[in-house]
């Protein structure tokens, strides 16, 4: 059990994409889903377990906005990822994503990781 509540709502460290290089080659090479608040882009990774990252734009709105959007998909990939193949995936909000509100992310990432793990199976 961690030691403080905030660390429960964390992707773990070794599940998160951290470089810019591997933002870009995902970027590069990756397949897209697209949904109505989200693009998720998505490659292999040749890991034992798949790693995510987000992009918000300003296009997404303040810092508040943006960071707000940012806490929504993060919590939403934390209840969806259990199952999801070895890949690397790239969380891109589109400006919409600012009212979509939590719970309607939180469906788009669910789609969108069942859509992973019908492609890893």
């Amino acid at each position: 059990m961690p030691d403080c509540p905030e660390q429960a709502a964390l992707i773990p460290f070794e599940r998160r994409l951290r470089r810019t290089r591997d933002y870009d080659r995902v970027q590069r090479t990756g397949r897209r889903i697209q949904g109505r608040h989200l693009v998720v882009v998505h490659a292999t990774n040749g890991l034992d377990g798949p790693r995510f990252g987000l992009a918000v734009s300003r296009k997404v709105g303040n810092a508040v906005v943006r960071n707000r959007v940012k806490r929504w998909i993060r919590d939403a990939i934390r209840h969806h990822m259990a199952g999801v193949p070895s890949r690397d995936v790239v969380f891109i909000a589109r400006a919409s994503a600012a009212t979509a509100g939590h719970a309607a992310l939180s469906a788009e990432v669910d789609r969108a990781l069942g859509v992973l793990r019908e492609v890893g199976a």
